[in-house]
């Protein structure tokens, strides 16, 4: 039976199509206005026996075709418990959302917090940033990582840092001194609400965000381990999904 995960996000529409437990096939999408329209484009591009939605946008999928919802907390956690047996641990940090959540040993959720508030530190952070920069967002992390730990950044709200960078700018600090300090100021914030949920080990780390080499190095360095990243971060929730839409045959809808 091929069973299919939708997670529709803020920034992103992801589908994944699992098999047997594995991912067979996957596709994005950016959500657009009208995240219903990308949604059906990308499920008329394959094909599945049943669906379960996840994301921001679930509710608003379930109510136009009609299918089951899982939240965001019970997606990423089957998903990233799948992908590492070991995981204990999740930080998600997604297009305008940041997650941590904590697991058992049977990976079944006991903690966990959002920031969904602010977008500080999260995708929409990074994007409006690294263009105040001149930086292409996918070589952000890799031009910060050049830097020095000479700058400190004050302000997460975006309209407040965006100003602070360009102040800095203004004064001629190098790019990638301020592109580090940037990644320094969203460390921290993150490490502060991954300590009041879990720091045990695996530390899975998920989402757009898990992508950029310089916060991951800062976290192994600050968490003293290695974190761990999927091949594909941004698919652990629409994977996650998936394989909870595979676990009976009629899904109770009132367990989600």
């Amino acid at each position: 039976m091929r069973t299919a995960g939708i997670d529709i996000g803020s920034r992103t529409v992801k589908l994944a199509i699992v098999e047997e437990g594995e991912i067979i096939t996957s596709s994005i999408a950016d959500t657009t206005h009208d995240p219903l329209e990308q949604c059906e484009r990308l499920m008329a591009q394959t094909s599945f026996d049943r669906i379960l939605a996840t994301g921001y946008g679930r509710h608003f999928f379930e109510t136009h075709f009609d299918v089951p919802t899982v939240t965001e907390i019970k997606a990423f956690a089957r998903g990233a418990k799948e992908i590492f047996p070991g995981c204990r641990t999740i930080l998600d940090i997604g297009g305008q959302d940041t997650k941590a959540i904590a697991l058992d040993e049977k990976g079944r959720v006991f903690k966990f917090e959002m920031n969904d508030r602010c977008a500080a530190g999260t995708g929409m952070f990074l994007e409006v940033i690294a263009k105040t920069l001149g930086y292409e967002l996918g070589e952000f992390g890799r031009e910060a990582l050049k830097g020095e730990g000479t700058i400190q950044i004050n302000s997460m709200c975006t309209v407040f840092a965006q100003s602070e960078v360009t102040s800095l700018l203004a004064k001629r600090q190098k790019r990638e001194n301020i592109a580090y300090g940037i990644h320094v100021a969203i460390l921290n914030r993150t490490l502060s609400l991954l300590k009041r949920v879990s720091t045990t080990p695996d530390i899975v780390f998920a989402g757009g965000v898990a992508r950029n080499p310089c916060l991951k190095y800062l976290l192994d360095e600050a968490l003293v381990r290695k974190i761990k990243v999927p091949k594909d971060p941004q698919m652990v929730g629409a994977y996650g999904a998936a394989m909870i839409a595979g676990d009976s045959i009629e899904i109770d809808r009132s367990i989600y």
